[in-house]
Protein backbone atom coordinates (compact mmCIF):
# COMPACT_ATOMS: atom_id res chain seq x y z
CA UNK A 1 0.00 0.00 0.00
CA UNK A 2 1.28 3.54 -0.68
CA UNK A 3 2.40 5.49 2.39
CA UNK A 4 1.38 9.01 3.31
CA UNK A 5 4.32 10.26 1.26
CA UNK A 6 3.05 8.89 -2.04
CA UNK A 7 1.78 12.38 -3.12
CA UNK A 8 -1.12 10.67 -4.90
CA UNK A 9 0.60 10.13 -8.24
CA UNK A 10 -1.88 8.78 -10.74
CA UNK A 11 0.53 6.17 -12.11
CA UNK A 12 1.14 4.83 -8.59
CA UNK A 13 -2.56 4.56 -7.87
CA UNK A 14 -2.91 2.74 -11.21
CA UNK A 15 -6.02 4.47 -12.51
CA UNK A 16 -7.14 2.58 -15.65
CA UNK A 17 -6.60 4.53 -18.87
CA UNK A 18 -9.31 4.37 -21.55
CA UNK A 19 -8.54 2.84 -24.94
CA UNK A 20 -7.75 5.38 -27.63
CA UNK A 21 -10.81 6.45 -29.63
CA UNK A 22 -13.14 4.21 -27.56
CA UNK A 23 -15.55 5.37 -24.87
CA UNK A 24 -16.79 2.78 -22.36
CA UNK A 25 -20.20 3.27 -20.75
CA UNK A 26 -20.66 1.08 -17.69
CA UNK A 27 -24.14 0.26 -16.41
CA UNK A 28 -24.33 -1.41 -12.96
CA UNK A 29 -27.08 -3.95 -12.37
CA UNK A 30 -26.87 -3.97 -8.57
CA UNK A 31 -26.77 -1.29 -5.90
CA UNK A 32 -23.51 -2.69 -4.55
CA UNK A 33 -21.69 -2.34 -7.88
CA UNK A 34 -23.25 1.11 -8.34
CA UNK A 35 -21.76 2.19 -4.99
CA UNK A 36 -18.33 0.78 -5.87
CA UNK A 37 -18.32 2.66 -9.19
CA UNK A 38 -19.31 5.91 -7.49
CA UNK A 39 -16.54 5.54 -4.94
CA UNK A 40 -13.94 4.64 -7.58
CA UNK A 41 -14.83 7.80 -9.49
CA UNK A 42 -14.64 9.97 -6.37
CA UNK A 43 -11.27 8.49 -5.32
CA UNK A 44 -9.85 9.18 -8.80
CA UNK A 45 -11.09 12.75 -8.57
CA UNK A 46 -9.50 13.18 -5.12
CA UNK A 47 -6.17 11.72 -6.26
CA UNK A 48 -6.10 13.98 -9.30
CA UNK A 49 -6.77 17.24 -7.46
CA UNK A 50 -4.52 16.45 -4.49
CA UNK A 51 -1.56 16.08 -6.86
CA UNK A 52 -2.04 19.64 -8.16
CA UNK A 53 -0.88 22.93 -6.63
CA UNK A 54 -3.61 25.55 -6.62
CA UNK A 55 -5.77 26.25 -3.58
CA UNK A 56 -8.97 25.85 -5.61
CA UNK A 57 -7.74 22.46 -6.84
CA UNK A 58 -7.18 21.37 -3.25
CA UNK A 59 -10.66 22.68 -2.46
CA UNK A 60 -12.00 20.29 -5.13
CA UNK A 61 -9.97 17.45 -3.58
CA UNK A 62 -11.49 18.13 -0.17
CA UNK A 63 -15.01 18.16 -1.61
CA UNK A 64 -14.30 14.77 -3.19
CA UNK A 65 -13.23 13.42 0.22
CA UNK A 66 -16.49 14.65 1.73
CA UNK A 67 -18.46 12.91 -1.03
CA UNK A 68 -16.53 9.67 -0.41
CA UNK A 69 -17.57 9.79 3.24
CA UNK A 70 -21.21 10.37 2.28
CA UNK A 71 -21.38 7.55 -0.29
CA UNK A 72 -19.47 5.06 1.87
CA UNK A 73 -21.65 5.84 4.88
CA UNK A 74 -24.77 4.53 3.14
CA UNK A 75 -23.64 0.91 3.02
CA UNK A 76 -21.73 -1.68 5.03
CA UNK A 77 -18.86 -1.13 2.65
CA UNK A 78 -16.04 -2.78 4.59
CA UNK A 79 -17.99 -6.00 5.12
CA UNK A 80 -19.15 -6.15 1.49
CA UNK A 81 -15.63 -5.74 0.12
CA UNK A 82 -14.16 -8.29 2.54
CA UNK A 83 -16.81 -10.86 1.62
CA UNK A 84 -16.29 -10.38 -2.11
CA UNK A 85 -12.49 -10.50 -1.88
CA UNK A 86 -12.62 -13.67 0.24
CA UNK A 87 -15.06 -15.28 -2.21
CA UNK A 88 -12.76 -14.47 -5.12
CA UNK A 89 -9.69 -15.70 -3.23
CA UNK A 90 -11.31 -19.08 -2.54
CA UNK A 91 -12.42 -19.45 -6.14
CA UNK A 92 -8.99 -18.58 -7.54
CA UNK A 93 -7.21 -20.90 -5.08
CA UNK A 94 -9.02 -23.79 -6.78
CA UNK A 95 -7.23 -22.90 -10.02
CA UNK A 96 -3.75 -23.57 -8.65
CA UNK A 97 -1.90 -26.26 -10.61
CA UNK A 98 -4.40 -25.91 -13.47
CA UNK A 99 -2.21 -26.08 -16.56
CA UNK A 100 -4.67 -24.00 -18.58
CA UNK A 101 -4.14 -21.05 -16.23
CA UNK A 102 -1.16 -18.69 -16.19
CA UNK A 103 0.13 -19.55 -12.72
CA UNK A 104 2.34 -16.47 -12.43
CA UNK A 105 -0.61 -14.19 -13.16
CA UNK A 106 -2.78 -16.19 -10.77
CA UNK A 107 -0.20 -15.88 -7.99
CA UNK A 108 0.01 -12.13 -8.61
CA UNK A 109 -3.76 -11.69 -8.29
CA UNK A 110 -3.94 -13.87 -5.17
CA UNK A 111 -1.14 -11.89 -3.55
CA UNK A 112 -2.94 -8.65 -4.33
CA UNK A 113 -6.18 -9.98 -2.84
CA UNK A 114 -4.39 -11.22 0.29
CA UNK A 115 -2.74 -7.84 0.80
CA UNK A 116 -6.11 -6.09 0.44
CA UNK A 117 -7.75 -8.45 2.92
CA UNK A 118 -5.01 -7.87 5.46
CA UNK A 119 -5.13 -4.07 5.06
CA UNK A 120 -8.93 -3.83 5.28
CA UNK A 121 -9.08 -6.14 8.31
CA UNK A 122 -6.68 -3.72 9.98
CA UNK A 123 -9.04 -0.76 9.60
CA UNK A 124 -10.83 0.51 12.68
CA UNK A 125 -14.20 2.28 12.46
CA UNK A 126 -16.06 3.51 9.43
CA UNK A 127 -14.49 5.06 6.36
CA UNK A 128 -13.71 8.73 7.00
CA UNK A 129 -14.05 8.51 10.78
CA UNK A 130 -10.69 10.30 11.06
CA UNK A 131 -12.16 13.32 9.26
CA UNK A 132 -15.36 13.40 11.30
CA UNK A 133 -13.27 13.99 14.42
CA UNK A 134 -11.81 17.23 13.02
CA UNK A 135 -14.36 19.92 13.87
CA UNK A 136 -13.25 22.62 11.44
CA UNK A 137 -13.33 20.13 8.56
CA UNK A 138 -16.87 19.11 9.44
CA UNK A 139 -17.81 22.80 9.47
CA UNK A 140 -16.54 23.00 5.87
CA UNK A 141 -18.46 19.85 4.93
CA UNK A 142 -21.67 21.32 6.32
CA UNK A 143 -21.21 24.67 4.59
CA UNK A 144 -20.14 23.04 1.28
CA UNK A 145 -23.70 21.80 0.73
CA UNK A 146 -24.87 25.44 0.56
CA UNK A 147 -24.30 27.23 -2.78
CA UNK A 148 -21.46 29.70 -2.17
CA UNK A 149 -21.31 28.56 1.45
CA UNK A 150 -17.51 28.30 1.77
CA UNK A 151 -16.68 32.00 1.40
CA UNK A 152 -13.99 33.47 3.64
CA UNK A 153 -16.53 35.30 5.85
CA UNK A 154 -18.30 31.96 6.50
CA UNK A 155 -15.16 29.90 7.17
CA UNK A 156 -12.15 32.06 8.10
CA UNK A 157 -10.17 29.01 9.30
CA UNK A 158 -10.65 27.38 5.91
CA UNK A 159 -9.66 30.63 4.20
CA UNK A 160 -6.42 30.51 6.20
CA UNK A 161 -5.83 26.86 5.26
CA UNK A 162 -6.19 27.66 1.56
CA UNK A 163 -3.40 30.23 1.93
CA UNK A 164 -0.79 27.99 3.55
CA UNK A 165 1.93 26.58 1.21
CA UNK A 166 0.62 23.97 -1.21
CA UNK A 167 3.06 21.33 0.06
CA UNK A 168 1.59 21.66 3.54
CA UNK A 169 -1.97 21.38 2.22
CA UNK A 170 -1.03 18.33 0.15
CA UNK A 171 0.63 16.66 3.15
CA UNK A 172 -2.55 17.11 5.16
CA UNK A 173 -4.75 15.85 2.34
CA UNK A 174 -2.51 12.80 2.00
CA UNK A 175 -2.77 12.25 5.74
CA UNK A 176 -6.57 12.34 5.56
CA UNK A 177 -6.56 10.03 2.54
CA UNK A 178 -4.21 7.43 3.99
CA UNK A 179 -6.75 5.55 6.16
CA UNK A 180 -9.05 5.29 3.13
CA UNK A 181 -6.49 3.70 0.81
CA UNK A 182 -7.12 0.06 1.83
CA UNK A 183 -10.79 0.51 0.90
CA UNK A 184 -9.81 2.08 -2.43
CA UNK A 185 -7.43 -0.79 -3.19
CA UNK A 186 -10.14 -3.31 -2.31
CA UNK A 187 -12.63 -1.54 -4.58
CA UNK A 188 -10.05 -1.49 -7.37
CA UNK A 189 -9.38 -5.23 -7.13
CA UNK A 190 -13.09 -6.15 -7.06
CA UNK A 191 -13.92 -3.92 -10.05
CA UNK A 192 -10.86 -5.12 -11.97
CA UNK A 193 -11.92 -8.75 -11.54
CA UNK A 194 -15.49 -7.84 -12.46
CA UNK A 195 -14.48 -5.97 -15.62
CA UNK A 196 -12.14 -8.75 -16.72
CA UNK A 197 -14.81 -11.43 -16.22
CA UNK A 198 -16.62 -10.60 -19.45
CA UNK A 199 -15.79 -11.09 -23.12
CA UNK A 200 -16.88 -8.28 -25.48
CA UNK A 201 -19.09 -9.14 -28.43
CA UNK A 202 -19.74 -6.91 -31.44
CA UNK A 203 -23.44 -6.22 -31.93
CA UNK A 204 -25.58 -3.94 -34.08
CA UNK A 205 -28.20 -1.43 -32.96
CA UNK A 206 -30.81 -1.21 -35.72
CA UNK A 207 -31.75 2.45 -36.19
CA UNK A 208 -30.18 3.20 -32.84
CA UNK A 209 -32.03 0.55 -30.82
CA UNK A 210 -30.84 -2.78 -29.42
CA UNK A 211 -32.74 -5.36 -27.37
CA UNK A 212 -31.66 -8.70 -25.98
CA UNK A 213 -33.55 -11.23 -23.88
CA UNK A 214 -31.41 -12.28 -20.94
CA UNK A 215 -33.43 -15.33 -19.86
CA UNK A 216 -32.15 -15.11 -16.30
CA UNK A 217 -28.54 -14.57 -17.37
CA UNK A 218 -26.53 -13.32 -14.42
CA UNK A 219 -24.68 -10.03 -14.83
CA UNK A 220 -23.59 -7.39 -12.35
CA UNK A 221 -22.25 -4.91 -14.88
CA UNK A 222 -22.88 -4.17 -18.55
CA UNK A 223 -20.22 -2.35 -20.55
CA UNK A 224 -21.05 -0.61 -23.82
CA UNK A 225 -18.02 0.39 -25.89
CA UNK A 226 -18.49 2.95 -28.63
CA UNK A 227 -16.13 4.69 -31.03
CA UNK A 228 -15.77 8.25 -29.78
CA UNK A 229 -16.24 9.57 -33.31
CA UNK A 230 -19.81 8.27 -33.25
CA UNK A 231 -21.72 11.21 -31.66
CA UNK A 232 -24.19 9.12 -29.67
CA UNK A 233 -24.67 8.10 -26.05
CA UNK A 234 -26.50 4.99 -24.76
CA UNK A 235 -29.67 5.11 -22.69
CA UNK A 236 -29.78 1.75 -20.95
CA UNK A 237 -32.41 -0.17 -19.03
CA UNK A 238 -32.04 -3.74 -17.86
CA UNK A 239 -33.36 -6.36 -15.48
CA UNK A 240 -32.90 -10.12 -15.15
CA UNK A 241 -35.17 -10.71 -18.15
CA UNK A 242 -34.17 -8.20 -20.81
CA UNK A 243 -31.69 -5.52 -21.87
CA UNK A 244 -32.70 -2.47 -23.88
CA UNK A 245 -30.29 0.15 -25.25
CA UNK A 246 -31.30 3.28 -27.14
CA UNK A 247 -28.61 5.52 -28.62
CA UNK A 248 -29.32 9.24 -28.49
CA UNK A 249 -27.65 12.16 -30.22
CA UNK A 250 -24.95 13.60 -27.94
CA UNK A 251 -24.76 17.24 -26.83
CA UNK A 252 -27.87 18.44 -28.60
CA UNK A 253 -30.51 20.64 -26.98
CA UNK A 254 -33.23 18.05 -27.51
CA UNK A 255 -31.56 14.63 -28.04
CA UNK A 256 -33.22 12.41 -30.60
CA UNK A 257 -32.82 8.69 -31.14
CA UNK A 258 -30.11 7.70 -33.61
CA UNK A 259 -31.62 6.76 -36.97
CA UNK A 260 -28.66 4.82 -38.40
CA UNK A 261 -27.46 1.29 -37.75
CA UNK A 262 -24.79 1.53 -35.08
CA UNK A 263 -22.11 -1.07 -34.35
CA UNK A 264 -20.79 -1.30 -30.80
CA UNK A 265 -19.23 -3.77 -28.36
CA UNK A 266 -21.29 -5.21 -25.53
CA UNK A 267 -19.79 -6.93 -22.48
CA UNK A 268 -21.63 -8.74 -19.70
CA UNK A 269 -19.56 -8.88 -16.50
CA UNK A 270 -20.28 -11.09 -13.51
CA UNK A 271 -18.33 -12.45 -10.56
Amino acid sequence: MPSVHYHVKINEINIPKPLLHVIDYEYPLSERVRTLLRLESLFHKAFYFVALEDALQHHAALLALFEIIEVAGRADLKSDILQELERQRQGLENLRNNKAIDQDKLAEVLTEISQCLKSIHGLAGKLGQNLKEIEWLMNIKQRASIPGGTCEFDLPAYHYWLHIPSDERRAQLNLWLKPMLPIYQGISVVLKLLRESGAPQTVLAIKGSYQQMLNGRNAQLIKISLNQHQPYTPETSANKYALSIRFLEALTEHPKTCTENLEFKLTFCNL
